[in-house]
């Protein structure tokens, strides 16, 4: 008797660095379309206050794009599972990127 292991998929078919990069990414285009269409800040503001949000909101993304890979092992097992995990994916994904975006644009926009 042998076992066999019927499943082929690989558990994590992209790697960790990939998703985090691809997280990091989003977040990025999506504080710099913010901040592009924002305007000018408060002459009150410091001269590189951009630089704040630029940062911290990247590494938010790459956090929740973490918390996706770490999600596969529910993927992994198809049916309701793989529903969860990609809905409970998209939903830390977007409340760390929520969270990341208040805590970068704090003291500036979110004063």
């Amino acid at each position: 008797m042998t076992n066999e292991n019927t499943s082929t998929r690989p558990l994590h078919p992209v790697s960790l660095t990939k998703r985090m990069l691809l997280g990091a990414a989003i977040a990025l285009a999506l504080i710099t379309a913010f901040l592009i269409s924002a305007g000018e800040g408060d002459p009150a503001w410091p001269r590189f206050w951009m630089v704040r949000p630029l940062v911290i909101v990247p590494l938010a993304g790459a956090t929740g794009g973490a918390f996706f890979y770490f999600m596969d092992h529910l993927r992994h097992h198809g049916g309701w599972r793989a529903v969860l995990g990609i809905v409970l994916g998209v939903i830390v994904y977007i409340f760390g990127l929520w969270l990341g975006t208040v805590l970068g644009l704090d003291g500036t926009y979110w004063d």
